[in-house]
């Protein structure tokens, strides 16, 4: 029997261009140019890939972001149809200002899969990996998954531990999870690392729970579905005009969003590459003539997690591509 291709070896090849352009940019200050980097060195892979690919998840619309936007084509146009999800930076102040934890991340699953956030831009999240999944419920209290979480892992309330955004519209939130006796785990930026650390080996955190970005959602679920944890979504408006805007599409903000919901096809690829040091991935780092990159790579159907350390060599690198490393 013929052994299915794994499009997500060649993805990680996207990302890992995206970190090793990127990285450079770290602590420099200049977010814009830290995603152009990336930007461009993720679309210069993508397009050797052998799929016929279209951005659902994108970094805005082409008249709006003339970066990897929603609708734009990448490929080789050769092979399969495929939805594609990409965040050449998730963490852009990150890099800029030489934090912890940004990443490259794309995925991919076969056409149709992907939610259609429909410019709604946030919504209240509830992630938990493989060991903790089928016991949370989004619209039960905090406590109620803190608790259930907490009895499903084997572990004293007090030795759970639940990564939230900092932000002010968190603080009921907040206040909520503290009155559990759970640990809290504050971050400025990040949260489909967050999402996605809940599944790893040896997780950081058990739980991730409070109100992030709609496209970071649906990335989140993808590597979710590969690694068997589960994310529960509620849209969530911001203002008046989200508001209104949820209105005349007839969403209902009650609606529970759920794995496969985010995600549904059964054919999913994940890749993700560390750009700064992280909990998720190792940053990369630079050497004499080339760099090392951390990445892993996620396929639903066989369930794989690889996880990728790379060695790059300037000199050999730039003999078979055109992309300017050295």
């Amino acid at each position: 029997m013929r052994i299915e291709r794994n499009l997500g070896m060649d993805l990680v090849r996207a990302t890992e261009a995206a970190a090793l352009r990127s990285g450079r940019w770290m602590g420099r200050g200049d977010k814009n140019r830290a995603d152009q980097a990336a930007v461009d060195a993720m679309r210069y892979a993508l397009d050797s890939v052998p799929m016929n690919g279209i951005v659902v998840i994108g970094e805005g619309e082409k008249d709006e972001a003339p970066m990897l936007y929603i609708g734009e084509r990448l490929g080789s146009g050769e092979g399969p149809e495929m939805d594609v999800a990409v965040d050449p930076v998730e963490g852009t102040t990150l890099l800029a200002e030489g934090m912890p934890g940004a990443i490259a991340i794309v995925a991919i699953a076969e056409r149709g899969s992907f939610y259609n956030w429909q410019g709604i831009a946030y919504m209240d999240k509830l992630a938990v990996g493989e060991r903790a999944r089928g016991v949370i419920d989004i619209n039960a209290p905090v406590a109620y998954n803190v608790r259930a979480v907490a009895r499903t892992l084997g572990k004293q309330l007090e030795d759970v531990t639940v990564v939230v955004l900092d932000r002010p519209r968190h603080k009921e939130l907040i206040k909520e999870i503290r009155e559990t006796g759970a640990r809290i785990k504050l971050i400025l930026h990040g949260d489909v690392s967050a999402g996605i650390m809940t599944a790893i080996e040896n997780p950081p955190a058990d739980i991730l729970m409070g109100i992030g970005g709609a496209p970071e959602a649906v990335i989140t679920a993808a590597a979710l579905k590969c690694m068997g944890g589960e994310i529960q979504c509620k849209i969530w408006p911001r203002n008046d005009e989200e508001r209104a805007r949820v209105a005349e599409l007839g969403i209902d903000v009650n609606k529970v969003y759920t794995t496969s919901d985010l995600v549904k096809g059964e054919n999913v690829y994940v890749a993700a590459t560390g750009i700064t040091p992280g909990e998720f991935l190792r940053g990369t780092e630079y050497f004499g003539g080339g760099a090392r990159t951390h990445s892993v790579v996620m396929r639903s159907r066989s369930g794989t997690v690889r996880y990728i350390d790379a060695t790059h060599r300037w000199d050999k690198l730039m003999r078979i591509s055109n992309m300017p490393y050295g």
